[in-house]
């Protein structure tokens, strides 16, 4: 009798170690949790009258120790009394983040990738009617020993206007977990490398944003179907008085 309750709770065991392993495991290709947000999203030119261009990022993602793989759905909304008109949407990753993959969406060449960004992807989508949105599913990997940054604008068609930017804003976590099957980060958090004999963080430079919104900042611009191309918007020493 001993001999059987030993067994039976030997076996219990091993069936809920069996399902924990397979739960945490589910969570390296788990979709995105935490409700959205456009956290590091500003205005950079004016949209029409009646239209307004806002852009969404998963509050958290879930990248893969082994694979580094990880999934993020990017979010663009009319939140305006109008049709937006023909926009698109790019998505940008920087540093530790390199964007794979944007479903209907066209890869940018490498020379038409903004300075300090690895990789990017163009979204065509046309007229987005006033209250609605659309979501686009990005895979994409992360190297957990850097930082890593995603970018979104919204332009017009032909990218000569670019109504919203949001980021590059990071992903990251300050409690890595080196031993679980994925890592948890949260939109917003600089990424920090798993404790001591980690990879050190690389250095990016002057603290500026990569993607400049101001008056003297760079912006997207199209350079016909092959591709698109990244330019300077105004030229240093000819802005207006």
């Amino acid at each position: 009798m001993s001999s059987r309750r030993t067994t039976m709770v030997t076996g219990s065991l091993v069936m809920a170690s069996f399902s924990a392993v397979m739960i945490l495991s589910g969570t390296a290709g788990a979709e995105d949790d935490g409700p959205a947000s456009s956290k590091g999203g500003k205005v950079v030119d004016a949209a029409p009258a009646g239209v307004k261009l806002t852009t969404a990022l998963p509050g958290k993602i879930s990248v893969d120790n082994s694979s580094e793989k990880t999934a993020i759905t990017a979010t663009v909304k009319n939140e305006g009394s109008k049709d937006s008109g023909k926009i698109r949407l790019l998505v940008v990753g920087f540093d530790g983040l390199v964007v794979k993959g944007v479903e209907g969406c066209s890869a940018i060449p490498e020379k038409g990738l903004p300075e300090g960004s690895n990789s990017g992807f163009a979204c065509p989508i046309g007229n987005l009617a006033a209250g609605k949105s659309k979501s686009y599913a990005v895979d994409a990997t992360f190297d957990l020993g850097k930082t890593g940054k995603i970018c979104l604008p919204v332009q017009t068609s032909d990218g000569k206007k670019t109504f919203w930017q949001q980021g590059p804003v990071p992903f990251g976590t300050s409690n890595p977990s080196p031993d679980a099957p994925a890592t948890p980060l949260l939109l917003g958090t600089d990424n920090e490398p798993a404790g001591p004999g980690g990879k050190e963080l690389p250095k990016t430079g002057p603290t500026r944003t990569l993607l400049p919104l101001g008056a003297a900042g760079a912006s997207l611009v199209a350079a016909g179907v092959a591709g698109l191309w990244w330019s300077q918007r105004r030229r240093p020493g000819v802005q207006g008085a």
